[in-house]
């Protein structure tokens, strides 16, 4: 089920990137499933009854200081999954949303010349070079889904970078102990490295904000990618596992000139021997 998540998001992003069109914003939550057996559901069995004693609805909403509001919803709903109506592991199909970055051109709009200060993609799918000095291009879509590569197949992050005022120390200090240093031409745009890495590009400490006065350095069991991945145990034969890694190294390269394009990485033999039932993704705008 992840193999085929990740094959119809790629056709999805394939799509976009072939008409000139960067998603900005790729992450799992804009990765939808389009639900199957709702159709033919009568409308009163899928709408939800409004009972305020068994509490699927709330008591009427009312604003703090007395005034109407006409633009408040009357009262609030419970939440009411549709899965029990829905077939998703039939033959599903996936759905890119939420596009931060559109272009109606092969050009690039002004978020690529001048990307907002606070970028919408989560932190641990972000590229190394838009941490270190806010470079936005397409190639971050396929960093994301390098990313995403790995999370789906193993069912956690490859960079899970938990908010601090040293977040972005915490995510490049990952990166290198996961992929390896960090080349010269980002290397150098990372002002506070000296608390993690040696001059030979060697990581010493993992205590963030540095090491004080009369402590010692603090470098705990640092796994590669393909450390993590074996780790995860995978159901996956030794050779898929091989793939895998290595179509995982092939992306998430440091230098956004050489990753590959959607196009690319559809072709490469793992993409390829997954079966799809519907090769066609569709892409919609929410």
């Amino acid at each position: 089920m992840a193999k085929s998540i990740l094959k119809q998001s790629l056709q999805g992003l394939a799509f976009l990137h072939k008409n000139g069109i960067a998603h900005g914003d790729f992450q799992p939550g804009n990765m939808l499933f389009t639900l199957n057996g709702i159709d033919p559901t009568p409308e009163d069995e899928l709408r939800q009854k409004e009972d305020v004693k068994a509490r699927s609805i709330s008591s009427p909403v009312q604003r703090l200081d007395g005034k109407q509001d006409k633009w408040s919803p009357p009262y609030l709903c419970v939440v009411q999954p549709l899965l029990p109506f829905a077939f998703y592991t039939e033959g599903f199909k996936i759905k890119l949303s939420d596009m931060a970055v559109v272009s109606p051109s092969n050009s690039y709009p002004d978020f690529f010349t001048d990307p907002p200060t606070k970028p919408v993609t989560p932190r641990g799918l972000r590229a190394p070079e838009l941490i270190l000095t806010g470079a936005v291009d397409n190639t971050m879509d396929i960093w994301s889904f390098g990313c995403l590569v790995f999370e789906l197949i193993t069912g956690q992050p490859l960079f899970c970078i938990p908010g601090s005022k040293y977040e972005d120390d915490d995510h490049l200090f990952s990166l290198t102990a996961r992929l390896g240093a960090l080349p010269d031409e980002l290397f150098k745009h990372w002002k506070n490295s000296s608390p993690y890495v040696t001059l030979e590009r060697k990581l010493f400490n993992c205590r963030l904000g540095g090491v004080d006065p009369g402590q010692e350095p603090l470098l705990g069991e640092e796994m590669s990618m393909e450390e993590l991945f074996d780790m995860a145990g995978p159901d996956f034969d030794e050779e898929e596992a091989r793939k895998v890694k290595a179509l995982i190294r092939w992306i998430l390269q440091y230098n956004p000139t050489k990753r590959p394009s959607p196009a690319k990485i559809l072709a490469d033999p793992w993409f390829c021997e997954i079966d799809v039932e519907n090769n066609s993704s569709k892409v919609s705008i929410v």
